[in-house]
């Protein structure tokens, strides 16, 4: 049986307020042209299909269209909710959609009942796993502990019942979302350490053939059995180094795995650029990405005027500046009170300035700071008189 393994589309979502709406789009009629290019036999979504509970419309529709497009190509799809997904409003008219060959697996009291599919050496039961919060789901599982490893070791148990019970020629697959031991993270994945300590041993997840993975956006292998698809677009300059790729695995009649990894389109790639503005500018090296989207350090010891503007006419699409001046640190080892010590508000005000721009304040702006303080006391002076006469 071929399985295309997928996940974190995460619909809606943009990067630094630019949508990705098109981007997913594209991906979107590109996982259909490899189903049919590969034939592919099931297609395996672990979840956060949406970035948000509440997605905006548009997302709606293309997730709506997405599924038409999957059902017409009689291909079973399999889906679990992620901790972005609200399970209740993904799962809505899961019943009718599963008629389709579109299986939504939103319930965590479904965890044992799999979907099953059919090749020419016989079953596949195919078990999913939505985000299982613990703190909502111990009940369910009756686990003496409400942490990661322990609902999903219960959900495991369920699956693993229900699977002892078939034939054993009955391969298996599960789908879960969540952050297994020896994943690498990056920074555009919710944090779910809520539920307390968030990552699971793989070895959780023992007794089935494959297990489809979603959460970390990056491709990884945890197990020849356990594996991440990673996102299919980068969410976060974290993720400038990814090679997006879904899993298109061959799961053979006794169990066998072979993986192979299928790159997803590259709408723009993303650079992160590290540097003083005038080397951003004027090194060679950086043409190549002009029309990267750029995230720009600049190492000025002083902040220069205008550097996104500056940075916009060679990297038209910049989104991110951040300011990391390469200068010595003052003595932080004083406390703030003996830095403060016998020094006035003016120069208080100025040294402020200086810290957080990386250098003091020119004439025009120590006149205006100037003026300001004069306007607080001369108002304090005011206020005090009218007291004084009250």
């Amino acid at each position: 049986m071929r399985i295309l393994h997928t996940s974190d589309w995460h619909l809606g979502r943009s990067l630094h307020r630019v949508s990705m709406l098109e981007a997913q789009a594209a991906f979107l009629d590109h996982l259909v042209s490899v189903v049919r290019a590969h034939e592919v036999d099931a297609v395996l979504v672990a979840g956060d299909v949406y970035d948000r509970a509440v997605p905006p419309l548009a997302a709606v529709e293309l997730f709506d269209r997405a599924l038409h497009r999957l059902a017409a190509e009689s291909v079973p799809t399999v889906m679990i909710s992620g901790n972005h997904d609200s399970a209740r409003r993904l799962g809505v008219g899961a019943g009718l959609i599963d008629r389709a060959g579109i299986h939504l697996r939103t319930d965590p009291a479904g965890c044992g009942t799999p979907v099953i599919l059919t090749d020419e050496h016989g079953e596949v039961a195919c078990y999913g796993l939505p985000y299982l919060e613990p703190a909502l789901v111990k009940d369910e599982f009756r686990t003496d502990r409400a942490n990661h490893e322990a609902v999903i070791g219960a959900a495991m148990d369920r699956v693993r019942e229900d699977l002892a019970a078939r034939g054993p020629a009955t391969r298996s697959l599960v789908l879960a979302h969540a952050f297994v031991a020896g994943g690498e993270p990056s920074e555009s994945e919710r944090d779910i350490t809520v539920g307390g300590v968030s990552a699971v041993p793989a070895g959780v997840f023992h007794g089935v053939d494959y297990v489809a993975l979603g959460h970390l956006h990056g491709s990884q292998t945890i197990t020849e059995r356990v594996r991440y698809s990673g996102s299919p677009l980068a969410y976060s300059f974290s993720e400038a180094a990814h090679r997006k790729t879904m899993w298109l695995v061959d799961l053979g009649p006794r169990g066998e795995i072979d993986a192979e990894r299928i790159d997803c389109p590259v709408p723009r790639p993303l650079a992160r650029l590290h540097g003083t503005l005038d080397e951003l500018l004027a090194d060679p090296s950086h043409e190549r990405h002009r029309e990267s989207f750029v995230e720009a350090t600049l190492t000025d010891p002083v902040r220069p005027a205008d550097p996104m503007a500056r940075l916009a006419e060679r990297f038209p699409h910049t989104l991110s500046l951040v300011f990391a001046p390469e200068r010595e640190d003052r003595d932080d080892s004083l406390s703030y009170a003996r830095r403060l010590k016998g020094r006035d508000d003016q120069q208080i005000a100025e040294d402020f300035l200086a810290h957080v721009r990386g250098a003091g304040p020119d004439p025009r702006e120590r006149t205006a700071l100037r003026e300001a303080f004069d306007g607080v006391r001369v108002d304090e002076a005011l206020h005090e008189g009218t007291s004084r006469r009250g």
